[in-house]
């Protein structure tokens, strides 16, 4: 009985749960492929997102690194063509099948993760080639403008004059917009831009691995913060946490609707359909949930996806089932709604 009291969880009077140390199994709902990844976590270094190195030219080229054999399996297994341009005076990489062609009415816009500061190309091909290759589909990967150098709104600017030069070409409603981490934060940022630009809204979005209002709101990031520590917990007190984003949002109200738009609902309710992906080790868990809910009460047709015991961004993992059915879904829900 006094072990079991131990255990239990205590409650305080401000609303804060202590939680007792506990040791978290992988969970018996995931592939046998993605619990060999967690087995393997073992013996593999932490990856730390949040970066300890000054020179941002040498963290990219980092992450770039980090990357590279992943982008040379994703070329191996689906064949693309990879151009680099730019469109709207932006630069771009330009992605589209080698085989049998792709869709000449519509368009996916990649805006690619990496906390605003990194990302760029690296992580823009692990986003992009799979959905262009399985797609059979153009998808336009946006070298948007990030930080130290640029803050908000720099980034959701550029996503804009992409979208505005591909106007020319594609209805806006066979334009999609997706993005992963910091581009799935863009690209719900980049539907409410367009609503409060005279443009023409685009016809679906993909949030995946985010939310329309800031990481580390909710639980989920101080929970993944003990269970995965890639990224830094937010301090239980209150105060500034850790700016992964190298000061992109510096200056910028939390509430600012360009920002932030899920905090508020006359703007939700100008968004087009949405599919939001996350999982329930994801550190963004709590951002898209908080984002789905919003949406259906501004009455917009929001998909919700939430893998079992998936991390952020597991669907970069196309080698795990998990990671290949979120692809699948990815597709599928722009194929509906691009329609």
């Amino acid at each position: 009985m006094d072990t079991m009291t131990r255990a239990m969880p205590a409650f305080l009077p401000d609303g804060s749960v202590q939680v007792p140390a506990f040791t978290l199994p992988v969970s018996g709902l995931v592939s046998e492929e993605a619990a060999a990844l967690q087995r393997l976590r073992a013996a593999m270094p932490v990856f730390d997102a949040s970066g300890q190195e000054d020179d941002i030219a040498v963290r990219r080229a980092q992450i770039n690194a980090y990357m590279a054999p992943q982008i040379e399996r994703l070329r191996a297994t689906f064949p693309v063509i990879v151009t680099r341009g730019e469109i709207g005076g932006v630069e771009v990489l330009d992605v589209t099948p080698v085989e049998g062609g792709h869709d000449p009415q519509r368009v996916l816009i990649n805006l690619h993760g990496g906390a605003f500061c990194v990302g760029w190309d690296g992580v823009a091909l692990v986003e992009a080639i799979p959905i262009a290759a399985l797609g059979r589909i153009r998808v336009v990967s946006v070298n948007y403008r990030m930080a130290p150098e640029h803050r908000h709104p720099a980034g959701v600017e550029d996503v804009a004059a992409v979208y505005r030069a591909l106007l020319a070409d594609y209805a806006p409603g066979r334009i999609g917009i997706y993005g992963g981490s910091a581009g799935g934060a863009l690209t719900a940022q980049a539907a409410a831009w367009l609503a409060s630009h005279d443009l023409p809204q685009a016809g679906a979005i993909g949030v995946f691995g985010a939310g329309a209002v800031p990481f580390g709101t909710g639980e989920s990031a101080y929970v993944t913060g003990y269970i995965d520590a890639s990224f830094p917990r937010p301090p239980a007190d209150g105060s500034a946490p850790v700016d992964i984003t190298r000061g992109y949002f510096a200056g910028c109200d939390l509430r600012d609707p360009s920002a932030w738009p899920g905090w508020h609902p006359e703007i939700l309710a100008a968004f087009p359909p949405a599919l939001i992906v996350t999982g329930t080790r994801a550190m963004d868990l709590s951002p898209a949930i908080f984002t789905h809910s919003q949406l259906l009460k501004a009455s917009i047709r929001s998909s919700l996806i939430v893998a079992e015991g998936m991390g952020h961004c597991y669907h970069y993992q196309v080698a795990l089932p998990e990671g290949r059915d979120a692809i699948e879904a990815i597709l599928r829900f722009f194929r509906e709604a691009l329609a």
